[in-house]
């Protein structure tokens, strides 16, 4: 089992690592090829992309045709993408290249998850998530720090190629460690719904290019692609009450648990994703750190989250996942409010501690929230369940970017927050962190009534 555990951590360490590895080398990109900014951000935006279109669907066609199979494929697509990507002769062909390996790491989340529930035993699949969340974190936090070591030392194309010698590690191990899989039911390959795939897909891809393209505001570009993707909901909705197999059941949202547990997920990705947003600037414009250290404070999250995984866990199995769930939410709640107020009174030593709070908690939030989410399902569910929690995930981030930055800037109360004052940003800090500590307790209401639900229903 610690070998299959160890293919598993590899299988969430690299696509988080490649999430954030590429955005500290996108200066040196745009001198190579002669390109604008703009066009390189399509190298992490491709990448962004490509999982969120395709986690739930790459789900669950590790349900139908095999979870050990499809992930074999997902890290042998990630390690060719990964060297298509380092020998990339121009800039379309790298973003391609970083689509493709989008792809693959979107078979690599969906499917480590979901092979946890035949890896591990039922009274440890706690600790088994918390040191998922732990690899995911460590991925983040290296990300930037490693990309500018191999860029400095080896050129840009290094940090795509690193992929390819810990891919073929984690092929091998996958292949001789993970359970096999048992027999598909016949018709599985027929059963797919690719209707449903291509309208879900096309439906993400425009919700979350209207996040991101122009920095999320609100311009006509944005409002069609909103509007795209409330056209593509009604379609995909249709599309799946008419067809007989559909990708996923809409009778499933019927069960509590999921619906609760997918819910929490978005709204705190979504206020997690203030850290990201308010930090910076409140670090630099109120607080006056220069970029070094600026960037030494944004790296104490991340790395309290990666410390935090485990023991995170094992709190989930020995005091049940339901109540620390709870307590995540009540710590990260109080962790905000104390964000809003307490570098105010101790500066970049207040912002610490609050932040130690917060990603503390968030830590416990999520493997309570991820165990309870893979716990209890039917065995040919797991994928796509697993699929959904890590859309949830990416939802929530890709919306926290457009909104909490879109609060942060109202609150501050100007037009162009890298040139506001120092009091301004405060301002727009505190509301920023004061409804991070609301929308927190919305979740904490839902996990209440989850809770509440399932003690009726059972």
């Amino acid at each position: 089992m610690r070998w299959a555990l160890t293919s598993l951590s590899l299988s969430m360490l690299m696509p988080s690592l490649d999430t954030s590895i590429a955005n500290v080398g996108l200066p040196t990109l745009a001198h190579a090829f002669g390109a604008s900014f703009q066009d390189v951000q399509w190298i992490v935006l491709a990448y962004l992309l490509a999982i969120t279109s395709l986690i739930v669907s790459a789900g669950r066609l590790g349900d139908l045709l095999g979870r050990r199979r499809l992930l074999l494929f997902g890290i042998a697509l990630f390690t060719v993408a990964s060297l298509l990507c380092g020998v990339a002769p121009s800039l379309w062909l790298l973003i391609a290249a970083r689509a493709a390996q989008g792809i693959g790491a979107a078979m690599m989340m969906a499917l480590t998850m979901a092979l946890v529930g035949e890896t591990v035993p039922k009274a440890r699949s706690g600790s088994a998530m918390g040191l998922l969340g732990t690899m995911s974190a460590i991925g983040t936090t290296l990300g930037p720090s490693l990309g500018g070591i191999l860029i400095a030392g080896f050129g840009w194309r290094m940090i795509f190629l690193v992929n390819v010698p810990l891919g073929i590690l984690n092929f091998v191990l996958a292949h001789r460690t993970l359970p096999l899989d048992r027999t598909v039911a016949n018709g599985g390959r027929a059963s797919f719904d690719a209707i449903g795939t291509l309208l879900l897909a096309v439906t993400l891809a425009a919700y979350a290019l209207a996040m991101t393209i122009g920095g999320g505001s609100v311009g006509p570009h944005n409002m069609a692609l909103l509007a795209t993707a409330v056209l593509g909901v009604i379609l995909f909705v249709f599309a799946q009450a008419r067809t007989a197999s559909p990708l996923f059941p809409l009778t499933m949202f019927r069960d509590p648990t999921l619906s609760a547990g997918l819910a929490m997920s978005v709204l705190v990705s979504t206020v997690m994703m203030a850290t990201l947003v308010v930090g910076p600037f409140y670090l630099s414009r109120a607080l006056g750190l220069d970029v070094a250290r600026v960037g030494l404070v944004m790296s104490v999250g991340p790395f309290v989250a990666s410390l935090a995984g485990v023991a995170a866990g094992r709190m989930v199995d020995r005091f049940g996942a339901h109540r620390m769930a709870i307590v995540g939410l009540i710590g990260m709640c109080a962790g905000f409010l104390a964000l809003s107020a307490a570098p105010g009174m101790f500066g970049v030593a207040g912002y610490i501690a609050a932040i130690v709070i917060v990603t503390t908690d968030y830590a416990l939030f999520q493997a309570a929230n991820n165990t309870t989410l893979m716990t209890d399902i039917r065995p040919d569910q797991r994928g796509v369940i697993a699929g959904m929690v890590g859309l949830s995930r990416n939802l929530g981030l890709i919306t926290g970017v457009s909104v909490m930055g879109a609060v942060f800037a109202f609150a501050s109360a100007t037009t162009d927050i890298t040139t506001a004052h120092a009091s301004a940003v405060a301002a727009g800090m505190r509301t920023t962190f004061n409804i991070a500590a609301l929308l927190t307790l919305v979740a904490l209401a839902v996990a209440v009534a989850s809770r509440l639900a399932r003690r009726a229903l059972d």
